[in-house]
């Protein structure tokens, strides 16, 4: 069966020709702004998946599940669900291995600071990777910094 080689947060993904491409990859904390509502502000998620599908099991469909989920549980943040399927490039030699990646893009607004668990699940096999929310709350007016401090003149 193929396998997921592994699942990696990131700032940035794409997947052009084959190749991952990723900026700020192996992402575990991430500090998103809270709006004057008190809810957190849309962050801009990368992932980047590789999958390893041996010569014997190309040109089959199989199902690929993922899940950004709540340390806590309820509801996913978000979820989706597709299917993959690799073809034996010519001049392949037999036997190897081949490799297909995936690159997920993704504006989130988290429900709340804590522990996430994204999860991706393909033919019944499952990796996971954690993911720490803050809350990057605006500087308190009067407090430290150069938009905050009032000199007298010379």
């Amino acid at each position: 069966m193929p396998e997921i080689e592994y699942v990696t947060l990131a700032n940035h993904a794409e997947s052009i020709n084959g190749l991952l491409y990723l900026q700020g990859a192996g992402l575990t904390d991430l500090a998103a702004n809270v709006m004057p509502t008190g809810q957190l502000a849309s962050v801009h998620l990368g992932i980047g998946l590789s999958i390893l599908v041996g010569w014997n099991e190309t040109n089959i469909v199989y199902p690929l599940q993922f899940a950004m989920l709540h340390e806590d549980g309820g509801d996913p943040v978000f979820a989706g669900e597709g299917q993959i399927e690799s073809g034996r490039p010519p001049g392949t030699p037999a036997g190897g291995e081949l490799r297909s990646v995936i690159a997920i893009g993704a504006d989130v607004v988290f429900p709340r600071p804590g522990g996430y668990r994204f999860e991706a699940t393909l033919a019944g096999e499952t990796k996971a990777v954690s993911l720490r929310v803050h809350a990057n709350r605006p500087p308190v007016a009067g407090g430290f910094g150069p938009t905050a401090v009032n000199l007298p003149p010379l």
